[in-house]
């Protein structure tokens, strides 16, 4: 009678496909990962510049601070940077500019990452 199982040969010929199959994966994943952190900064860079630029317009004075958006209820909290994973590495931008003529106090104007990482295009997030 012939005993039932694998043999040693099948077992390595599996395990080598297996091998390939997740050496070809693995980097499609990593760049897959750093794409979505990308859109998420993105996202929630348009987000705050949308919210400063309304705030300012209603209140006619620019936030002197990030969480003078949070505390006028635009913003239930400020969003976590996705590469520093941090609510308090937001860098704003100030200017004594003003947005419009009924506009009393200059203040924040921009806001970017405070990563000091590249992106897939060779920017650094810091710019965006």
């Amino acid at each position: 009678k012939r005993q039932r199982g694998f043999t040693l040969i099948e077992l390595m010929v599996v395990i080598s496909i297996i091998v390939i199959l997740l050496s070809l994966a693995i980097p499609n994943y990593s760049q897959s990962i750093l794409h979505a952190k990308e859109t998420a900064l993105r996202d929630d860079l348009y987000t705050m510049r949308s919210l400063i630029d309304q705030y300012t317009l209603d209140k006619q004075k620019a936030p002197m601070a990030l969480q003078d958006i949070v505390e006028a209820g635009y913003l239930k909290q400020l969003p976590k940077d996705p590469f520093t994973n941090s609510r308090e590495t937001w860098v704003p931008v100030t200017d004594d500019s003003l947005m419009s003529p009924d506009q009393s106090a200059p203040g924040i104007i921009d806001v970017h990452s405070g990563s000091d990482q590249s992106s897939s295009e060779g920017t650094a997030y810091s710019t965006w």
